[in-house]
């Protein structure tokens, strides 16, 4: 008898479309013989399809043993669609609602991996309320530049910008005010992007790091942006051109950080290699890897000469033991 998939995409947030592509590369990677796939689609107000019919997710989930979520954004990384299917009792792929909440606040998630010994960039929290026109010119004047400007919340770099001046700064933190309710503030380091992919429990190892990805945004791009990230036009490099020095301290500093924020199943997390050292940006939980035919993950499962049904199989198998 096959397992019933239950593939989660869509969602109420500005990666609509992007989950969108994940799931539908999910739903073609499945293995027919082993599972029965249900297209579980969710509109950008929140409610749930099957078979273009409108239902509560509690219909939505009759008779589906796994949820495999592949809702990137709001609602699919942040905690809430876990809460939802751990309260109707069906195992999902990915995080726990805890490790997604705490994963998706980069705030947050910079204050555990401070502790860990891998460096971070020097930052400032802008929250709600705070005077954009003052901290602006005290930004300008005092902090490190170039700034990266980030909400606090959110992913596929949504809502960042690189400001190099008083009115980018002022402009960039009122963009990104726009998608999270609090900006975290960042010095750019220069250097080469980088992002490795952790999963649990893959061959013989508790927790497996695939080789790093070396990431080449087109030069018209300051960083890998939500354009540069889904246009194609990016170079992506596995394994990356780093020594191997690099890639031991990318591979350990990934494992750790999904380790110590209790990442489950599989996460991605992005670096920078620069002349000053190699600096953690963000981790993505779940959703977040990304499993659309142009993201990072399925590149990387290759390069180990693993593929894209293998590694559903094996998440598949791990949400069982949930």
């Amino acid at each position: 008898m096959r397992t019933v998939v239950g593939v989660l995409r869509g969602g109420p947030s500005s990666e609509y479309e992007i989950s969108l592509k994940s799931g539908a590369n999910v739903l073609e990677h499945l293995n027919q013989e082993k599972y029965e796939a249900r297209d579980i689609f969710i509109d950008k107000d929140g409610q749930w399809h099957v078979h273009g019919r409108a239902l509560t997710p509690e219909k939505a989930l009759v008779g589906v043993d796994i949820a495999f979520n592949v809702l990137h954004g709001e609602y699919g990384e942040n905690g809430v669609v876990q809460k939802l299917l751990e309260e109707i009792g069906i195992p999902y792929t990915g995080s726990d609602a805890f490790t997604s909440t705490i994963a998706f606040n980069k705030h947050t998630t910079r204050e555990i991996v401070k502790k860990l010994g891998v460096k971070i960039a020097q930052g400032v929290l802008v929250e709600p309320g705070d005077d954009l026109d003052a901290l602006s010119l005290h930004l300008f004047r005092t902090f490190p530049h170039p700034t990266i400007i980030k909400p606090v919340v959110g992913g596929s770099s949504v809502g960042m910008t690189v400001a190099d001046s008083y009115h980018a700064l002022r402009d960039g933190l009122e963009h990104a005010l726009a998608v999270s309710p609090t900006v975290l503030v960042e010095e750019f380091i220069k250097g080469r992007e980088a992002t490795v992919g952790v999963i649990d429990h893959f061959r013989g190892q508790r927790s497996y790091a695939l080789f790093p990805i070396e990431i080449i945004p087109p030069p018209k791009h300051a960083f890998f942006n939500y354009e540069a990230k889904y246009s194609g036009e990016s170079k992506e490099i596995c394994p990356g051109n780093f020594n191997d020095a690099e890639k031991q301290i990318l591979c350990d500093a990934a494992i750790k950080v999904h380790e110590a924020l209790g990442a489950k199943h599989y996460s991605r997390s992005d670096f920078i290699v620069s002349k000053r050292g190699i600096y953690f940006l963000e981790i993505n939980s779940a959703a977040a890897v990304g499993m659309t035919k142009e993201s990072l993950l399925p590149k990387a499962l290759h390069a180990v000469g693993s593929n894209v049904p293998e590694f559903l199989d094996h998440v598949i198998s791990l949400a069982h033991t949930r």
